[in-house]
């Protein structure tokens, strides 16, 4: 009933939001110049038109990289029901860049919100990203996904991109990317990754326990299965899919930092007003891409709070994935580098490099290790710190370990 009242009243809304949006658009077409009432009033028509969610996946947008401004062209290297492994190649690129594989979050949004992760990475490797399906337009004939599926995904993928290779994981993900390079150096996998690098992921949440790992814990899991998980309209390709809908993720990240997304559309307003619309684009562009949700399958979601933020079952030691204990000590032969930020209040310090305790076997020389000051968490993977303090030690490690 939950998600059925969420679309009758986005139903209702769609067409006073269009015509805003259509009214906001002649204005700048005009170009008119006049200060008074009716520029307030589009400006106003603009704000409210932003205010919309999306359900669509938005464009990678990732056209040119690099100094020498390669063309960047999408390839579709595998796909499940679930998810498509998309290859962002440069035609005119130097041959032999290391192939790195992006685990991308699925959490709410698409693996878009990494734009300029990828960005910055193309710039020195061919990258590869797990761009996961919104669960709405799943059929339901599919069968369920569930935390397995993901980390079975990854080894998949893995084996996809080929020996040689190297992993990162952004945030939740870096849960089962470490448990799927644990799984595959146990198998002796020649596709296990040269290095993997985990940023800002919640690899034990026992330590220095955040907001979101204290909600996780605040209730049983029955209450997040009644109160959370909804079922997908028929009207959709994935109808009577059990989901938890991308709308009540945004909601609670939004929750988070209520009065800095005010402040935010407040500014848009005043840009809008005064004209200033490089900065109004910025804000524009940002919500775009934040209100663009996707739905979690059930299963995922409820395991998710339950194995990773709950019970802490890789941290503990009983992880386990299609019935296969996960050893991270099994890990030889991987490097590893982990990065957390400073003032990270999603994922907080001391909760990625846990990992480091746990791939217990790999030599001293291949684990790193970084706190990024001055970020919070989307700074880690994302924006200047990202682009000009993390990013090198990125690729520092990965030309490293790295062999053409």
């Amino acid at each position: 009933m939950l998600y059925q009242a969420y679309q009758s009243q986005c139903d209702v809304m769609a067409p006073w939001q269009e015509a805003a949006r259509q009214f906001a658009r002649a204005w700048r077409f005009l170009g008119l110049k006049e200060p008074g009432g009716l520029r307030r009033l589009a400006a106003a028509a603009e704000v409210f038109a932003q205010l919309r969610l999306s359900h669509e996946r938005p464009p990678f947008g990732l056209d040119r990289i690099g100094h020498e401004a390669w063309a960047v062209e999408e390839e579709v290297m595998d796909r499940t029901p679930f998810a498509t492994l998309l290859r962002f190649r440069k035609p005119g690129a130097p041959e032999g860049q290391p192939r790195m594989l992006v685990a991308a979050p699925l959490s709410g949004h698409f693996a878009t919100l990494l734009r300029d992760t990828l960005r910055t990475l193309l710039q020195d490797h061919e990258v590869w990203v797990t761009d996961w399906h919104n669960a709405r337009d799943v059929r339901l004939a599919d069968g369920p996904f569930g935390l397995d599926d993901y980390v079975q995904h990854l080894v998949r993928f893995l084996r996809v991109m080929g020996p040689g290779g190297h992993a990162m994981a952004v945030c939740q993900p870096c849960v089962p990317l470490l448990a799927a390079v644990a799984l595959m150096a146990e198998d002796g996998d020649p596709a296990q990754p040269r290095t993997m690098t985990l940023m800002a992921g919640p690899v034990d949440t026992r330590i220095n326990p955040t907001e979101v790992n204290k909600l996780a814990n605040s209730k049983p899991m029955a209450w997040f299965e009644e109160k959370l998980i909804c079922r997908v309209p028929l009207r959709y390709p994935g109808g009577m899919r059990r989901v938890y809908p991308g709308f009540l993720q945004l909601t609670a990240f939004m929750s988070m930092n209520p009065e800095r997304h005010s402040q935010a559309f407040q500014g848009l307003y005043e840009a809008l007003v005064a004209g200033e619309m490089d900065k109004a684009e910025a804000t524009r562009n940002f919500y775009e891409e934040y209100f663009a949700v996707n739905d979690l399958p059930a299963e995922f979601y409820l395991e998710t709070v339950e194995r990773v933020f709950q019970t802490c079952d890789l941290a503990r030691g009983v992880m386990q994935v299609a019935g296969r204990t996960v050893q991270p000590a099994a890990i030889r032969r991987t490097a590893l580098f982990t990065v957390e930020g400073e003032r990270d209040d999603i994922c907080a310090l001391g909760q990625t490099v846990a990992a480091h305790d746990l791939c217990s076997s790999l030599r001293a020389h291949l684990k790193t290790h970084h706190i990024q000051t001055g970020v919070g968490h989307y700074g880690v993977f994302s924006g200047r710190r990202w682009q000009q303090q993390i990013y090198p030690r990125v690729r520092e490690l990965v030309h490293q370990h790295h062999e053409a």
